[in-house]
């Protein structure tokens, strides 16, 4: 089983309107990974708003593999889905993104909307839906040396 590099930069924690962490960001540099940790009840506002704080981490880095951990968290984000279709994804694809690996939330009705989400991601570019981070990671490494 293939893990995680132990050789990371921690990137910064976006938090909620009441000052909770909702996710933190982690690149991977020898992987070029960008690892996004989401906690917490999520909203539409708060992916967006995690979306929006990952932008610019994208820019810079440029890392073609993103490994998205919703194991700590629920909720109901299915407002966020048309943004992240229509403004996060290009943006992102166009920052160098070419394989997204998503850990579901335990959460069966957030599962519902990372389905939806994945759907649509997939007419774009490969992604795969994971219920554990060791799984995504094994994944994401054959992507990446299939690239």
């Amino acid at each position: 089983m293939t893990t995680l590099s132990t050789i990371y930069t921690d990137l910064g924690t976006v938090l909620d309107a009441h000052g909770q962490p909702i996710a933190s960001f982690r690149i991977y540099p020898e992987q070029q990974l960008l690892y996004i940790r989401w906690t917490g009840n999520l909203t539409g506002a708060e992916v967006v708003r995690v979306a929006t704080a990952a932008g610019p981490v994208q820019q810079q880095y440029r890392c073609p593999l993103l490994l998205n951990d919703k194991t700590d968290s629920t909720g109901e984000w299915s407002e966020a889905l048309p943004w992240l279709e229509y403004e996060w994804l290009p943006q992102a694809i166009e920052s160098g993104l070419r394989a997204f690996a998503y850990v579901f939330s335990p959460d069966m009705h957030n599962q519902g909307i990372s389905i939806e989400f994945a759907d649509r991601v997939a007419q774009h570019l490969p992604i795969q839906l994971f219920y554990d981070v060791s799984s995504a990671w094994e994944w994401l490494r054959r992507q990446r040396v299939a690239a």
